[in-house]
């Protein structure tokens, strides 16, 4: 069983940092993609940022130049580095495993990420 546990979240003022942790279980970690959405209020789950087995990476529009995925897969572990926070971050910040055939079937709990104005 593939377990995802994320820390790190919090509040912050806008132009703030936060820096997102996800610690990985139950499988070898380096052989799947990775990756980080949010869930705001009233809103879709939506993916931020992905990093493949590789350490390429690929982000939302919206947080391009601002936020940044890493894996350090000794320590079974993705980071999510956000800079220049804005309100509109605000959210749950979910991490994921893409699992075998990229159908993103494992989920960590979720970490509340809110950004004040």
């Amino acid at each position: 069983q593939v377990l995802l546990a994320e820390s790190g979240g919090g509040l912050v003022q806008a132009g703030g940092s936060l820096r997102l942790s996800c610690a990985a279980s139950g499988r070898i970690f380096s052989i799947n993609d990775m990756g980080w959405y949010r869930q705001a209020p009233g809103k879709q789950r939506e993916l931020v940022a992905r990093i493949t087995s590789g350490g390429n990476t690929n982000y939302q529009d919206a947080v391009k130049g601002r936020f940044t995925i890493s894996r350090d897969n000794a320590k079974n572990t993705v980071y999510l580095q956000m800079n220049s926070l804005k309100p509109e971050d605000t959210a749950v910040y979910y991490c994921a495993d893409a699992g075998r055939w990229g159908t993103w079937p494992y989920w960590g709990q979720g970490t509340q990420v809110t950004v004040s104005s």
